[in-house]
């Protein structure tokens, strides 16, 4: 676990396994949410005791069996090319934010990609899984900043440029569970523009599908990734730098699978991969932006 043949662990030790702040570690050794010791006058963990504790604390169902090594939640082109670019094992099922969070709340993957706005706090998915995972254990970490905006034809990017001129217009449409849905949702009330103005196609239920529909003349526009609109040579107009972050259960962040993803994402062919394909930012990629 440490690397280390001692029967305790520090503050420092403890947090570099745990993957947080040491300001964390006191909280929950103040809290007495972990087994600590304090007769050599300083903070001290049985490393014994912390393995029975993190033991305790595995999520996922509780028959014996582990969580499936899927990744749920919302589509992300760069994601999808680590995971198969890697080899690390494990499998994707994509089918939005609000649906990954259920999922992995029901022990249906080991983490779930993220990106829900929360209009009351300004944030990007802290609020969701502080009110709805707080309960499991688990960590939100960085993956990227994205561009989001609207995607047209290139003969209608004048006319498809802020989210006031999307009324009236047929726009490729994303599932009601997706973050993208969420987001655009409250983007069309900041603007004072009632849902129901905007000639929504029937949901698609990736960034690509949606995409497509404009490619093809199937909508006028959608409100998508910068990244995924390149490659169809289609006007991007940017509106909002969002964040995409990866909720993962913190028992399987130790295992080989995700390690594996992890490893494979500071190599340069990532970093490569990321800058072809744009729109993103990368630079925290990793970094914990929440623990239960």
């Amino acid at each position: 676990m440490t690397g280390q043949a001692h029967e305790f662990l520090t503050v420092r030790e403890l947090a570099d396994l745990l993957r947080v702040k040491e300001r964390k570690v006191y909280d929950l050794a103040a809290s007495g949410k972990v087994p600590c010791s304090r007769a050599t006058g300083k903070l001290l963990f049985p490393e014994a005791e912390i393995r029975a504790w993190m033991a305790r604390r595995r999520t996922g169902p509780q028959d014996g069996t582990e969580r499936p090594k899927v990744i749920l939640g919302s589509h992300d082109p760069l994601l999808e090319w680590a995971v198969r670019q890697s080899r690390c094992g494990l499998a994707l099922l994509l089918d939005g934010s609000r649906d990954g969070v259920t999922r992995f709340n029901a022990g249906e993957g080991v983490a779930a990609g993220l990106h829900i706005h929360d209009a009351g706090t300004n944030t990007w998915n802290e609020a969701v899984v502080e009110t709805e995972c707080s309960g499991q254990d688990a960590v939100l970490l960085s993956w990227a900043a994205r561009r989001r905006g609207l995607i047209s034809r290139p003969e209608n990017a004048d006319r498809c440029s802020a989210v006031s001129d999307l009324a009236g217009r047929k726009v490729a449409a994303r599932q009601r569970e997706s973050g993208t849905d969420i987001l655009l949702r409250h983007l069309l009330v900041a603007a004072g523009i009632p849902a129901d103005a905007v000639r929504f196609t029937e949901p698609v239920r990736s960034e690509q599908d949606a995409v497509l529909a404009v490619a093809e003349g199937l909508a006028e526009a959608t409100f998508g990734l910068e990244s995924v609109a390149r490659p169809f040579s289609l006007a991007f107009a940017p509106l909002v730098l969002e964040r995409f972050d990866i909720l993962v259960d913190r028992r399987a962040y130790f295992d080989e699978p995700f390690q594996a993803l992890l490893a494979f994402c500071g190599s340069p062919a990532f970093a490569e991969r990321a800058d072809a394909l744009g729109g993103y930012d990368v630079a925290g990629l990793g970094e914990v932006r929440w623990t239960a």
